[in-house]
């Protein structure tokens, strides 16, 4: 079976968020990772050439093969900015519905811009999931 493509680097997370063209989308980045920092007391990392990670967390696969994985980060993507909440978003109904604009997959929380979702939810949300991957919960 394949490595996974997307590793830790040791590229800089500052110069990567200050090429982000969109002013908005360059303070939106900021402030996520003031958030994700001070949820996880962990420096930011790059994961790849796109994607700021925060922690580390090793999963197993059903098959047995392991890897690593970030415990949340995001990624300012072209059409949304897409913030990993590793544990998903079935065991948080009540919090989903009052966050705002968003859309959602298995791990991935689609936002176009902070002013569309209610920032207390937003971290409430970053949280709980990491407080469930420390608990050890994590989905696999």
């Amino acid at each position: 079976m394949a490595d996974l493509k997307t590793r830790p680097t040791a590229e800089s997370v500052s110069a990567f968020i200050d090429k982000i063209a969109d002013r908005t989308r360059k303070e939106d980045c900021q402030a996520v990772i003031e958030i994700m920092k001070d949820v996880t007391n962990e420096d930011p990392e790059m994961w790849g050439p796109s994607i700021v990670g925060f922690g580390r967390y090793r999963y197993k696969y059903p098959g047995g093969r392991e890897a690593e994985w970030m415990i949340t980060g995001f990624s300012p993507r072209k059409g949304d900015l897409t913030l990993y909440i590793m544990q998903g978003f079935e065991s948080s109904p009540e919090l989903m519905k009052r966050l705002g604009k968003h859309k959602t997959g298995k791990s991935c929380l689609y936002i176009k811009k902070l002013a569309d979702v209610d920032l207390e939810v937003l971290r409430e949300l970053v949280e709980k999931s990491v407080k469930e991957m420390a608990a050890g919960r994590s989905q696999e």
